[in-house]
């Protein structure tokens, strides 16, 4: 690999085209090549299998493949992500766009696109103000049970298009059948999920077995190459035996549903025709897709940065995401995310840049011109197998099963995620999720850790005790409070502090606060360090500052609390700290 260029050692403000193509050299045209003519035999099944999952026309998928895919892979940093649409990405725009249009509505295309046009707009904000830090926030047990939630909602949609059952009783009772359906889920105050598990296990004896054996065959031939040959294309080699068999066998006059027809041609440029209004009600939608891609797309940039040794630029990343998307929305395609699956195929055949994403968008245009009367033929059942068996990776029991042996509040956080995906929908649960990160990170923090630094013997150094323990006798204390003081935690400052000094076996005479981490005061904080003061100044205590960080002193002073501790009260070590309060003895 050639060594990277200096100026991707720094942040930079605007965009720097075709960085992910950095350090391919000639030589490795070839494996690139053979890489991309592979990723475009990954994205012809999934990205079909994914519109439909969203309710949307198949060639939606496809056109994702073409503009959007070439414009992520000339704008991002990272050379591995592959820009694409996923499952989850999938199942929250089919949850988004089921308020404006049924699928099947010719509206719905016309919604997609402009959710898609919100999201390349959101990621373009969130590029503008060097927004990638916010990946931070989303913590990782949030994000198992949200994904593993979605997961278990597409993979039963999945199984319900296996199993191929038809409506008795003609449309009239498969309208009727809706109809409860909704009610049902109304009066739950569900998004239906509870309610599609009732219909699939009555579909269950009504199940056209052709079709069952296609899926349930698609499935596992899928996870047969994957286990024994896994650099072969295992979604494009089940498909084109399934259909072959579909077809030689004339099974679609058995029930088997097909693709159907697909427009051939290049997409055509247009803008979605929607009122203005629903642009805003389309927002929470686009937040919910845009924070989903934020946090895992980064977390996929960073990780393969990392490994092969190069800088990767997560807000430009966002622009990218931006830019991409926006070509979605304006070019009928599905909305674009990150595909984890289809990034480790890369990494596996060898691809080092972007390279295979430009000639797998080239494939892929080619096949819309000239073989979409092939791709007709398509059964449905096979792609929901080969669906089915792409977001099993997004159901992550291991993980789930290590955050209950390792930390059991993050593995209940996750499981609450989780159910609220079944229960309220994705779009609900996404807020519900980050309602549950905010409330963990106040937890954590209104906890700090909190010791009392005992001299050792020898008069070497300090020992860190529980705060619990008496103080000694000899009427010092030495207080260190582990984190930022703030309206979470400052009330557990003061209790202990109070503790601390009055219940002590001898008056307390010196006390000294190692505030090394305490790297931030708010207003509630100074109110009670304010009162601590107070309290020890009425208790003939003497207080002392050891160890500040530099920001610390502007913020005593701002908050008219440096007068009252004095500046000859703040000392670089907790020695000098208590060699100076001995010597006013």
């Amino acid at each position: 690999m050639q060594t990277d260029d200096p100026s991707q050692t720094r942040t930079t403000r605007w965009p720097q085209p075709m960085a992910g193509l950095r350090g391919i050299r000639w030589a490795d045209v070839p494996r690139e090549a053979s890489a991309g003519i592979t990723l475009a035999a990954l994205i012809i099944p999934l990205n079909i299998g994914y519109a439909q999952v969203a309710g949307l026309p198949p060639v939606t998928g496809l056109y994702a493949a073409i503009i959007p895919l070439v414009i992520f892979a000339l704008f991002t940093t990272s050379r591995h992500v592959v820009g694409s649409p996923d499952a989850s990405i999938a199942g929250l725009a089919g949850a988004a766009l089921l308020a404006f249009a049924a699928p099947g509505d010719s509206l719905r295309l016309q919604y997609a696109g402009a959710l898609a046009v919100m999201c390349g707009l959101l990621f373009c904000v969130f590029w503008c103000f060097r927004l990638a830090f916010l990946a931070n926030f989303l913590s990782r047990a949030v994000l198992v049970g949200f994904i593993s939630g979605l997961g278990i909602e597409v993979f039963t949609n999945q199984v319900r298009k296996i199993l191929g059952a038809s409506v008795e009783g003609g449309p009239e009772v498969a309208g009727l059948a809706i109809q409860i359906r909704d009610a049902m889920a109304g009066s739950l105050q569900t998004e239906g999920y509870l309610v599609e598990v009732l219909e699939l296990l009555k579909s269950i004896p009504r199940a056209n077995l052709y079709s069952v054996a296609i899926g349930v065959g698609a499935f596992v031939m899928v996870r047969l190459l994957k286990r024994y040959a896994p650099r072969a294309p295992g979604a494009l080699v089940a498909l084109v035996l399934m259909t072959a068999l579909v077809a030689a066998l004339n099974l679609k006059e058995h029930g088997v549903s097909v693709l159907g027809e697909i427009p051939s041609g290049p997409p055509i440029l247009s803008v979605p025709v929607v009122p203005p209004a629903d642009y805003l009600r389309l927002l929470p939608g686009a937040m919910a897709i845009v924070a989903i891609t934020l946090c895992e797309g980064l977390l996929l940039v960073r990780q393969y940065s990392r490994k092969h040794g190069y800088k990767a630029d997560g807000d430009q990343v966002l622009f990218a995401y931006g830019v991409a998307n926006l070509a979605a929305g304006l070019s009928g395609a599905l909305v674009t995310g990150n595909s984890a699956s289809r990034t480790a195929a890369m990494e596996s055949a060898g691809s080092r840049s972007q390279l295979p994403s430009l000639i797998a968008a080239a494939t892929i245009a080619l096949v819309m011109l000239f073989f979409t009367d092939t791709l007709a033929f398509l059964p449905n059942a096979a792609l929901a197998g080969i669906v089915a068996n792409a977001v099993l990776s997004l159901i992550e029991v291991k993980e789930l099963r290590e955050l209950y042996q390792m930390r059991r509040s993050e593995f209940w956080i996750a499981v609450v995620c989780l159910l609220s995906v079944l229960v309220l929908g994705p779009l609900r649960a996404v807020i519900i999720a980050f309602l549950l990160a905010t409330i963990d990170v106040i937890r954590r923090a209104s906890r700090p850790g909190t010791w009392v630094l005992r001299e050792s013997r020898d008069g070497s150094h300090f020992v860190p005790t529980e705060t619990i323990t008496a103080p000694d006798e000899s009427g010092l204390i030495v207080y260190r409070f582990g984190s930022p003081l703030y309206f979470a935690n400052a009330n557990l400052f003061l209790e202990e502090v109070e503790k601390l000094v009055t219940q002590g076996p001898t008056p307390i005479r010196w006390f000294v606060l190692d505030a090394e981490a305490m790297v931030d005061i708010d207003a509630t904080g100074a109110e009670v360090l304010h009162q601590v003061l107070t309290l020890l100044a009425n208790r003939g205590v003497t207080f002392a500052v050891a160890r500040a960080n530099p920001q610390l002193p502007p913020l005593l002073q701002r908050y008219h609390l440096l007068e009252l501790i004095g500046e000859n009260r703040l000392y670089p070590t907790n020695r000098h700290a208590v060699a100076a309060l001995r010597q006013t003895e």
